[in-house]
């Protein structure tokens, strides 16, 4: 059926109304995964493992450097000028810690086949490797606009990623997750550190993408309603066939579990102004084992919500009882090899940070001792089991949320990417897991009797950004000093040309090879709408009757208009705080759980 393609396994997917099928193209060995079902709205996403091996943000740089004009769409910023016509919802490129992922998605026919064609030209054949300026403005450069200025460094990437350095919470979650590998890939950050990113050379960022970004390294998903037999023979003939498999070492390591938990602190910056009293940010986090299941993951997830995140939360409760901070949170990562559970305390002290680890040590054995509210796990079962039904993402393609959860497990070396959209099957198992000790089992294996922790401690400091400038300033400064007026010169003419390569607009020829919409690609069909109107005990009812994924809707309305004109503005807070109070029969936390 599919022609240079072996089909590997075909499965029924009930749960998302899809036929998924996991195929390889024999020539490149590329890994191809199809999701079909009625969806219009098609999704295309070619993903790569992307390992960085130092702080220098490699993958970054380059997932916003391949998206600056390649060989068939040589403009400077192909996809601004594709937008001009473009009927895409959506259209972006993401860095994770171990991959790098380009979706586009579109309901247009035409449209979605221009989206994939421009997305494979650009992480195939970009144009980085004939233009080193590409280079420079997206990674790191020195600046430098006459021979008697100030030299510094500038690019996009570097001075994103200065602003994410200056960040607490930002900074506490990077620490948290490298603080828990330190041997591994997930112990450098994939985003590039600000003091890191200078060293990177321009030789090095090209050999990554000649490594990296090839099809024997490449995760390919096509979601919807596509032709997926035409768009795979397209995708063979146009790209894939050039390449040969070659072998490809994007191995994901695991880290050796430490014997205790490792205490790191590092500083922010605060100014006078905001001082450094209840300013720290702490964190205690776990990894876990390669290898977790996802009804163990999906289980983890469950406990971190009911204690931490829901209404009336004990280990929340706890901690903000023992007045360690003012904002708790927990989180669950489970998309990389092995996943990490956090909880975190903001605004707190460091010399909180002691009584944290105890306090949460200490509940989480009174939690288990005296069993979790069963009523409670099955209300964070539910919230999640409808979340995942619904699959309103807002503005985010419901085909990547697929796609990115089938990675969760295909990009590790498991050739059962379907496991995770098994919604009926995990979800069934997680509820029928609340007559046993699963959930209690799973704190004591994976949190408490697992050392493989960390305690991170990130605290303001009054100096530690003017020392970091002032390094900085003294460190190119230095260098300027030693190049030879020749060098100096060279460095303005390069800022220059820089300048003048970003002001200047494409050529016509160029900008005619974007692929644009004509009038005839437009369809003229409109989606039918279900508007049954009825009467029921004398109140009017409209029935929508469209497919809902097995989740029932009521919308209540009531009129207004004989509310005095001095209680509108009191309308929204009502209605807000319904459901958030208690009530006759409820507190507001038996009543958050019933809902």
């Amino acid at each position: 059926m599919y022609k240079n393609y072996k089909v590997i396994k075909t499965q029924d997917l009930a749960d998302i109304n899809s036929l998924g099928t996991l195929l390889v193209h024999e020539k490149s060995q590329a890994k191809v995964l199809l999701i079909q079902n009625d969806d219009e709205n098609k999704m295309f996403c070619i993903g790569f493992r992307t390992p960085p091996y130092d702080d220098t943000g490699l993958p970054h740089i380059l997932e916003h450097s391949v998206l600056c004009g390649s060989r068939k769409f040589p403009v400077k910023e192909p996809f601004v000028e594709l937008m001009k016509s473009s009927l895409n919802t959506f259209l972006n490129a993401m860095t994770f810690p171990d991959k790098t992922c380009y979706p586009v998605a579109s309901c247009n026919d035409k449209d979605f086949a221009n989206l994939m064609d421009v997305y494979m030209d650009a992480v195939l054949y970009p144009n980085i490797h004939t233009n080193e300026k590409i280079f420079r403005q997206e990674g790191w450069h020195y600046e430098l606009e006459n021979v008697d200025g100030e030299i510094t460094y500038n690019g996009v990437v570097y001075n994103e990623m200065k602003g994410a350095f200056s960040s607490p919470d930002e900074i506490l979650g990077r620490e948290s997750l490298n603080g828990l590998f330190p041997d591994t890939e997930y112990g450098v950050e994939s985003g590039g550190n600000p003091d890191a990113i200078p060293s990177l050379s321009y030789e090095d960022f090209t050999n990554f993408h000649k490594k990296y970004y090839h099809p024997s390294n490449s995760y390919i998903i096509i979601y919807g309603n596509a032709d997926m037999e035409e768009r795979l023979a397209w995708l063979d003939k146009e790209y894939l066939s050039a390449f040969d498999a070659i072998k490809i070492d994007s191995e994901l390591h695991v880290q050796k579990p430490f014997k205790k938990m490792i205490e790191k602190e590092v500083e922010y910056p605060v100014s006078a102004q905001q001082g450094l009293e209840n300013k720290t940010y702490i964190s205690y986090n776990v990894a876990m084992p390669a290898g977790v299941s996802v009804v163990e993951s999906w289980g983890l997830n469950i406990v971190t919500q009911v204690l931490l995140e829901a209404a009336g939360a004990p280990l929340k409760e706890a901690l903000l009882k023992e007045k360690i901070g003012e904002v708790i949170n927990g989180s669950y990562e489970s998309s990389i090899l092995q996943p990490v559970l956090g909880i975190s305390a903001d605004n707190a002290n460091v010399s909180d940070k002691d009584r944290f680890v105890l306090t949460i040590e200490k509940n989480l054995k009174e939690i288990i001792e005296k069993k979790i509210d069963r009523k409670a796990l099955q209300a964070s079962i539910n919230r999640a089991e409808f979340k995942l039904r619904e699959a309103d993402y807002g503005g985010m393609s419901k085909g990547l949320i697929y796609a990115l959860s089938c990675l969760d497990t295909w990009l590790y070396n498991d050739n059962d990417p379907f496991s995770t959209l098994e919604l009926t099957k995990i979800f069934d198992e997680l509820k029928a897991n609340l007559e046993t000790s699963f959930y209690e089992d799973l704190i004591q294996k994976y949190i408490l009797d697992n050392t493989h922790k960390t305690l991170v401690v990130v605290k303001p400091s009054l100096e530690v950004q003017a020392k970091k400038e002032a390094e900085l300033k003294a460190k190119l400064a230095s260098y300027k000093d030693s190049l030879t007026k020749e060098q100096v010169e060279e460095i303005v003419k390069q800022t220059i040309e820089l300048k003048e390569y970003q002001a200047s607009p494409d050529t016509k020829e160029n900008l005619d090879t974007i692929p644009l919409l004509k009038k005839e690609d437009l369809s003229y069909d409109v989606i039918p709408l279900s508007n049954i109107e009825s009467n029921v005990e004398g109140v009017k009812v409209l029935h929508h009757d469209i497919a809902t994924n097995g989740i029932g809707y009521v919308r209540l309305l009531f009129n207004a208009l004989n509310i005095e004109d001095k209680y509108l503005p009191y309308l929204g807070i009502f209605r807000t705080m319904l459901g958030s109070l208690d009530t006759k029969n409820h507190t507001y936390q038996t009543l958050e759980q019933d809902i």
